[in-house]
């Protein structure tokens, strides 16, 4: 079957710049595609790169697109190459979304919300609060240690003091995310305290340590896993099915971070968390809320643990 296609670009301003390791992020650029049947039906896909996740660039997407022809067949969607992942996404996303008729539940799913980096985070974790969120993301590595450690152990007790004042709930989980940041020495640091934390505090869990140090530093990171009770999360070293299948095939059983926007095939990726069962969190890569329900579905689809998807981030961008 052929179907009528059409894109767009898009940009979308950071209320604030999201700072991490890999620099400072001041706009979301990405592409809004359909593809429209011969009954009219329409399918919406975003393409949404993270170049330095190893995506393609948005200036490769927007080539790809511009050399597609305004009718495009099923073979085209599903022979888009693994160099770039994104744009499998978008356009099976697409496809998906014009062929499929099952409904999506997403309402049991739960939410992490992202928090500002440094200081800030001691007097904004309190608006996500008050809005339901009881996971929250703290990126870490983009100051030095011992203040970040600081300020890290100080919303500790600010998360304590308040939700002691709660009932009805279990547990606050924080997760911590490097984006591979670290050295060896400074994850030992950090997965002390985490460590510390879990053994003292019964309201509030170090969930994991996301992706601490480079994706060349694989074996070190297996290292960690057994020095210390804290789980860890590959993130970077994930983005897409080759490096998943050599971080399973290697013996990683901690938690994988993927990330379904930039990953590749979605059809792929579904494939090979049904075959292997792995403890995975869904996250988000501030694409717009036609990626994200995309994401969302392929979530809701595969979470085996009760662990929250990375989405909570609508409030970081201009709508």
């Amino acid at each position: 079957m052929n179907y009528q296609f059409q894109f767009k670009t898009y940009q979308r301003p950071f209320k604030t710049p999201l700072k991490t390791t890999h620099g400072i992020w001041n706009i979301r650029e990405g592409i809004i595609l359909s593809l429209t049947d011969e009954q009219g039906n329409i399918g919406w896909g975003e393409i949404a790169p993270l170049t330095w996740f190893g995506s393609e660039t948005l200036e490769d997407a927007i080539a790809f697109c511009q050399q597609l022809p305004h009718l495009i067949s099923t073979e085209i969607i599903f022979t888009i190459p693994d160099c770039l992942p994104a744009c499998q996404f978008g356009f099976e996303s697409a496809f998906i979304a014009l062929n499929s008729n099952n409904e999506v539940d997403l309402s049991q799913l739960q939410y992490s919300g992202l928090l500002p980096t440094g200081e800030m985070v001691l007097t904004h974790w309190e608006t996500l609060f008050q809005q339901g969120y009881k996971t929250f993301k703290w990126k870490i590595g983009v100051d030095e240690i011992t203040e970040e450690i600081n300020i890290f152990e100080q919303l500790i007790i600010n998360l304590e003091t308040r939700f002691l004042e709660e009932t009805g709930f279990l547990k606050i989980r924080l997760r911590l995310d490097a984006n591979g940041g670290l050295t060896f020495e400074q994850a030992q640091k950090w997965l002390e305290t985490c460590d510390l934390i879990n053994t003292t505090q019964e309201l509030i869990e170090i969930e994991f340590l996301e992706q601490p140090l480079s994706i060349k530093q694989f074996d070190l990171m297996l290292k960690l896993c057994d020095r210390y009770s804290t789980p860890l999360a590959l993130d970077e070293s994930v983005a897409n099915l080759q490096q998943l299948t050599y971080c399973y095939q290697q013996g990683w059983s901690d938690i994988f971070v993927i990330k379904p926007a930039i990953f590749g095939s979605p059809q792929k990726l579904k494939h090979f968390c049904k075959t292997h069962k792995i403890d995975t969190v869904f996250s988000s890569v501030f694409e717009t809320d036609i990626g994200q329900n995309s994401a969302l579905k392929i979530a809701s689809e595969l979470l085996l643990y009760d662990r929250a998807v990375g989405f909570g981030v609508n409030h970081w961008l201009i709508s």
